[in-house]
């Protein structure tokens, strides 16, 4: 007889593969009986990641989303499922204990079946309370391997890892390819492996099409055991974001597996009505770039979704580059050859940082030291001479243990710091915290909500639920969608006070100062130098002083405002953006010298 495959729709990480929102959510329980309608999925990514995130930015409650959004999926017998960042919950930065169990408790009362958590260094101490808070609230508890490809990351290296957390009692496993590089022989093997040793462990396959491994990898995990694939739709698959459920089924069913019936109509009615959300709004803010597909980073490995920001960030560094080696009587680089000279930085020290799995965060922190390496090299500098905070608190294991050891120089670069290395627990530096959330719930006369799921969103988004509350987030929204329109041609009507900071030219500041050191936004999105609502930051001046960890301004993220620090103490020599500009993450917006 033959072998049942399903499918799961990860229609949530389409639009994050995509672009910077997802859909509002009205237009989510729209769509959701017509994906039903489909009636081949056995599963839908509902919530989780960035996703609750993009609610509060909407000005929208999360959790009346998640409840809206998974009740059509649960009605019809369709699981659910989430995706957690492990010691990190839902953000980008860890997570308190007992806040992390507490967000199991209210996502399971909300409608989300099962729990996909995963560490971006696959280290098992920031999964062991994602599998025990999961059981303890009655979900499925699956736990994703980060694929990577590297010398050190073998079959026996993932069955480590498989082998004790199935000891935490997970019931399933998912094998994350989350920039598309795992080799499909590979991970046929791995999960031959898995299946031999676990066989009542259900196996789950997410991969990204960016370099173009996915529908082969699909094809051999298929073939070596794999129960579940992870799937797209038009007009979001491929590019980097998943394989398109058409194709995949009919490959399926060509090599002889048991495959569920696609109703046509019905996917078309879905593609049409997903469409409607990009014309609608959605669309200025996707990424053209990222519906194409590059062999580039099968070398280096990086998460196709950086493409776009990593070209932006190259090209506002290629004049100042260019100008430096024209000082040095050297050849100028094309941008192009920039972005060789980046893949090549990548892929030379990675291995000396110790081959962490190239995910959000991590995938971000090595190329952030590549970028600023390239361009010290190129002007004539050190290796190394810039390296950001979160960047080393990857490297002294304050968020895991890296999979490989560092290379000497690593290790000389932080004794020559003065910098010492963490090896505890990384759930242990951070104390429980609900205990003053809710204090603050209780002194703003906030409702805790159903199942303290208010609570939650305060705990685990504070200063996102705080501009939420008081209408901010909305309003930013508002005012960055008017400015993506107007970007687009549409007529706008400016409404946010605007605060001049004074311009530079890039090659000018480096010319007159060549000690300078510049100061880089640490996300993409709308550069703020002074808040009109609640929060206050006065805009800098040319010759203000700044402290090493002091914050110049902040950026509003696609999950809120993040605080852009300098890393050195100096004197502002100059700044680049205007209040509510957009740049682009690690796009040079000052210089300290």
């Amino acid at each position: 007889m033959s072998r049942e495959i399903k499918f799961s729709l990860v229609y949530r990480d389409m639009w994050q593969s995509s672009g910077k929102y997802v859909p509002r959510v009205d237009q989510l329980k729209q769509i959701a009986p017509v994906i039903v309608d489909m009636g081949c999925f056995a599963r839908v990514e509902t919530n989780g990641g960035a996703f609750e995130q993009v609610n509060l930015l909407f000005g929208e409650n999360p959790n009346k989303a998640v409840r809206e959004w998974t009740k059509p999926f649960n009605e019809a017998g369709i699981q659910t499922h989430m995706l957690e960042r492990g010691l990190n919950g839902l953000r980008m930065y860890p997570v308190p204990a007992d806040v992390r169990q507490l967000f199991f408790k209210v996502k399971k009362a909300q409608g989300t079946n099962i729990s996909r958590s995963f560490c971006g260094l696959n280290d098992t101490r920031n999964l062991e309370l994602s599998v025990k808070y999961a059981k303890e609230a009655n979900m499925i508890s699956q736990v994703a391997l980060c694929i990577t490809n590297s010398p050190i990351h073998t079959v026996d290296y993932y069955m480590n890892v498989v082998e004790k957390v199935v000891d935490f009692g997970c019931d399933e496993i998912c094998l994350k390819d989350m920039a598309g590089i795992g080799r499909p022989a590979f991970l046929g093997n791995l999960v031959t492996a898995i299946k031999k040793r676990h066989p009542q462990i259900l196996v789950q396959y997410h991969g990204h099409t960016g370099p173009g491994f996915s529908v082969a990898s699909m094809l051999e995990v298929a073939r070596a055991g794999a129960d579940i694939l992870d799937v797209a739709m038009e007009p979001l698959s491929w590019g980097m974001v998943h394989p398109d459920i058409i194709t995949i089924q009919a490959m399926l069913k060509d090599a002889g597996f048991l495959v569920p019936d696609i109703n046509m109509k019905a996917y078309m009615e879905t593609r049409s009505l997903t469409q409607s959300f990009i014309d609608d709004f959605l669309g200025y803010f996707i990424d053209p770039g990222n519906k194409a597909m590059t062999s580039l980073l099968v070398g280096c490995g990086l998460p196709g979704g950086m493409m776009g920001s990593m070209m932006a960030d190259l090209k506002g560094m290629h004049n100042a580059i260019n100008m430096s080696l024209r000082a040095q009587k050297k050849n100028e680089v094309s941008l192009n050859e920039l972005v060789v000279l980046l893949f090549q930085e990548v892929e030379y020290i990675w291995p000396m940082l110790g081959y962490p799995p190239l995910v959000t965060p991590f995938s971000q922190y090595v190329k952030n030291i590549a970028l600023m390496n390239v361009m010290h090299l190129l002007k004539g500098e050190p290796r190394w001479s810039t390296i950001d905070k979160n960047a080393w608190d990857m490297i002294l294991g304050k968020t895991g243990k890296l999979p490989g050891e560092l290379a000497p120089e690593i290790k000389d670069l932080v004794k020559k710091n003065g910098m010492e290395f963490y090896t505890g627990n990384p759930q242990d530096a951070f104390p429980n915290e609900l205990d003053k959330y809710r204090k603050e719930m209780q002194e703003n006369g906030w409702d805790f909500g159903e199942d303290d799921e208010e609570l939650f969103e305060l705990a685990m988004h504070d200063r996102q639920y705080r501009d939420y509350r008081n209408g901010s987030a909305k309003k930013r929204f508002e005012q960055e969608l008017e400015a993506a329109k107007a970007k687009a041609g549409a007529p706008i009507v400016v409404t946010r006070p605007v605060v001049e900071v004074p311009k530079i030219d890039i090659n000018t500041v480096l010319a007159e100062h060549p000690n300078a050191k510049p100061i880089q936004a640490t996300v993409k999105g709308q550069v703020i130098w002074q808040y009109d609502v609640e929060d206050t930051s006065s805009a800098p001046h040319i010759g203000d002083t700044i402290n090493e960890n002091g914050t110049l301004c902040f950026v509003q993220a696609f999950y809120g405002p993040e605080a852009v620090k300098s890393s050195f103490n100096g004197k502002i020599i100059a700044t680049y953006p205007k209040q509510g500009d957009l740049v682009q993450k690690d796009e040079i917006i000052a210089f300290v010298e």
